[in-house]
């Protein structure tokens, strides 16, 4: 496929105006002229330079790769129709829709940019974190910056032993078979090939933990909405857990809060202070 620099200049530009800094979780600020968000703006949202996005939008500039374009699509909040008509638009083939998707509804985009002040993340079916807020970072770390399948939270409990520490240890056993149990139903749900089914294959042959847990045939076990982690600076944290679905992505918005007047809720006001440079 060709790219069409002028559609997709054009298109970039209408959606870029059609947002308020408000719709993405921004601050509007004072003396602003601007009719929607800046182009330094998207590119904030979009995870690149501002140089480089304003270089699409004047028609200049090699190709953007699919990768960009997917940072795009997120950063403005595009519908999937929206999404699909600008990789087009860039010349490539949209990205697949549905379960295996990593792409978040504008819907549940909306929901998360408004949760700024409370420790928050979007994961998939597989456990691997897609977005988190600030205070989300502050509380378990850089997640998004994983690849392959460390992404998934399961895949690390039984691979990676340092992913335990965040987590009371009267809980690992139940965790163990929490994660086994959740990823045999995906596994199941998905069909040989998935990626489900692929982290399978990889922690049956490398955790003998694992092949232990799995050999039970466990499933429909669900998490504790009380979570008792163990932050590095704070300590033990007793933390409520509610979650949003998103059926059509099967996403879920994760949220953790602490009941105020407890020792817990005082220590959440500090993550804002204390930052995530201890776990980055």
């Amino acid at each position: 496929m060709a790219i069409d620099r002028t559609g997709l200049a054009e298109f970039l530009r209408r959606r870029r105006e059609a947002l308020q800094p408000e719709d993405v979780g921004m601050p509007r600020g004072q003396r602003r002229r601007t009719s929607g968000l800046r182009r330094e703006e998207v590119a904030a949202l979009s995870n690149m330079s501002t140089d480089y996005y304003s270089r699409i939008e004047q028609k200049r500039g090699p190709q953007p790769s699919e990768q960009m374009i997917a940072s795009i699509a997120q950063g403005l909040h595009l519908s999937l129709d929206e999404r699909d008509h600008l990789f087009r638009l860039a010349g490539h083939h949209p990205p697949t829709r549905g379960a295996t998707s990593d792409y978040i509804s504008p819907g549940m985009m909306r929901i998360f940019d408004r949760l700024s002040d409370t420790p928050a993340e979007v994961v998939t079916e597989l456990g691997e974190t897609l977005r988190q807020t600030p205070l989300g970072v502050a509380l378990t770390g850089n997640l998004t910056a994983l690849q392959g399948p460390d992404r998934s939270i399961g895949y690390r409990w039984f691979t990676n032993p340092a992913s335990r520490r965040l987590y009371a240890p009267e809980d690992h056993l139940f965790l163990g078979r929490l994660w086994a149990s959740g990823l045999r139903s995906v596994a199941t749900l998905r069909g040989p090939g998935s990626r489900a089914a692929q982290l399978v294959d990889l922690l049956v042959a490398h955790s003998e933990e694992f092949r232990e847990v799995w050999d039970r045939h466990e499933v429909g076990l669900r998490p504790n909405e009380v979570k008792h982690l163990v932050h590095p600076e704070l300590g033990p944290l007793e933390l409520t857990c509610q979650s949003l679905s998103e059926p059509n992505q099967s996403h879920s918005l994760l949220v953790y809060t602490a009941i105020p007047g407890t020792e817990s809720y005082d220590k959440l006001q500090l993550l804002s202070i204390i930052g995530a440079h201890s776990l980055g």
